[in-house]
């Protein structure tokens, strides 16, 4: 019951401000127009509220997200590196062994157009063995240097 009376409470004060204000803009608009000036942009306090919430929840949102998938490139990227492998398998398959560029696999597919490139635009590292039996790939992660820490490399 307290709880629905301060809801009501709140909910008249804020028509209260809205209607106050409304008086406000009506008096604001006059003058202006009576020394030409032009319109200041004026919002109604129920609309700042609205801003206020908005921004808020962007915020909350957005940290909620940060924390939330810290690690969504590189999970994506780790999914573009499976990809890779399948087809790679596929091209051991049907063509006897791995081909000895990565653009290769594009194969003028608009959906492989961006395959190999990771989320931080950098080529992933694809070195196939002399013998083409088998081969190195992994992405160079955010820091676009090989052989460090956060180089990322297929689930096999």
């Amino acid at each position: 019951m307290g709880s629905l009376f301060a809801e009501l409470l709140a909910f008249i004060l804020e028509l209260y401000l809205d209607i106050k204000f409304w008086f406000k803009k009506k008096k604001r608009r006059k003058f202006e127009k009576e020394h030409n000036l032009p319109k200041k942009f004026m919002m109604y306090p129920s609309q700042k509220l609205g801003v206020i919430y908005l921004v808020l929840l962007f915020v909350t949102v957005s940290g909620f997200m940060m924390f939330v998938f810290p690690n969504i490139e590189k999970n994506r990227t780790k999914d573009k590196l499976s990809e890779i492998v399948q087809i790679l398998e596929k091209e051991k398959k049907d063509l006897g062994g791995y081909p000895d560029e990565l653009e290769v696999i594009i194969r003028n597919n608009p959906l492989r157009k961006h395959i190999t490139k990771d989320l931080w635009d950098s080529d992933f590292w694809y070195e196939p063995s002399e013998d083409e039996t088998s081969y190195v790939l992994f992405s160079v992660g955010k820091d676009k240097t090989p052989n460090t820490e956060d180089d990322i490399y297929p689930n096999n």
